[in-house]
């Protein structure tokens, strides 16, 4: 794997923290995650306001029949690892969400364009 960077959409490139990043992405699926608990989650983990370390970017969606869809870019495969670990996965139990599907893939290009969002 390569070293990444990052642009901003405004067509400069970026490093993160002045580095280059080995970012991931990580693909979760899940049957029975609702929304409902999803916001438990989020509000109880409180990534918006205190944000996990190496979090880069998160979206989440819900299909027709309520499963979960998350798309989630981390700076690397352990600090995704350590995040779960120190962060999301004791309220995951407490709420009682299934453990979802991964795929972890190497990021080749990560683009935010903030002007869309």
């Amino acid at each position: 794997m390569t070293a990444m960077s990052v642009s901003a959409g405004r067509g400069d490139h970026r490093k993160i923290r002045g580095e280059n990043i080995m970012a991931i992405m990580a693909i979760f699926t899940g049957k029975g995650f609702t929304k409902d608990m999803y916001d438990r989650l989020r509000q109880e983990v409180g990534w918006e306001t205190e944000p996990i370390d190496g979090w880069i970017m998160h979206v989440v969606c819900f299909d027709e029949s309520g499963d979960v869809r998350m798309v989630n870019i981390w700076e690397s495969t352990e600090k995704m690892q350590e995040g779960f670990v120190s962060r999301l996965m004791h309220v995951m139990r407490k709420i009682g969400i299934p453990a979802p599907q991964v795929e972890v893939f190497p990021a080749y290009n990560l683009n935010v364009f903030t002007t869309t969002i």
